[in-house]
């Protein structure tokens, strides 16, 4: 299905996230949580700087969701995402049974941009979403987003040698 003009909203909000979390020093990865009415009920970015790789903001969705909202609530939320979630956030997402899922950068586009940027292969195979939870509906990557992400990527992995990523 393609994406609406309030999915690029919220994906285009997902990228500034993504640019605050370069600007604290973490992978330019951004995510919200939208209820059923288009409320934001949460955002966060990556904050993997200190040293936990399992800091990502899709997992941290999932953990709040968890605590906040009933099953009913998930199952109608989406999350909008800077970049196509991980294994570990997709299996959280399926785990604790949140909705539809909105990516403005495919892990395709991101393994394309890291390996001409020299950045090695991360410590997990970047399966897609599907791959993981066949079960959840997914839309992306989002027209006109990739530019702005594929610099954000540019931008942290300057002067970092051997960095790993997800």
């Amino acid at each position: 299905m393609p994406l609406t003009s309030e999915d690029l909203t919220h994906l285009n909000r997902c990228v500034e996230l993504a640019e605050q979390a370069v600007d604290a020093g973490d992978q330019p990865f951004g995510s919200l949580l939208v209820d059923s009415a288009g409320v934001v009920r949460f955002e966060d970015h990556n904050h993997e700087g200190g040293g936990d790789g399992t800091q990502h903001p899709e997992f941290a969705i999932a953990r709040w969701a968890a605590q906040h909202l009933t099953p009913e609530e998930r199952s109608a939320a989406t999350v909008y995402t800077s970049g196509e979630h991980c294994p570990m956030c997709s299996a959280a997402h399926a785990w604790v049974g949140l909705g539809r899922i909105a990516y403005a950068a495919s892990s395709a586009q991101l393994g394309g941009w890291l390996r001409e940027i020299g950045v090695p292969a991360g410590p997990v195979t970047p399966f897609s979403i599907q791959e993981v939870a066949p079960g959840i509906r997914v839309d992306g990557p989002a027209p006109g987003l990739a530019d702005r992400l594929r610099a954000l990527h540019q931008r942290f992995h300057e002067g970092r040698p051997g960095d790993l990523t997800c």
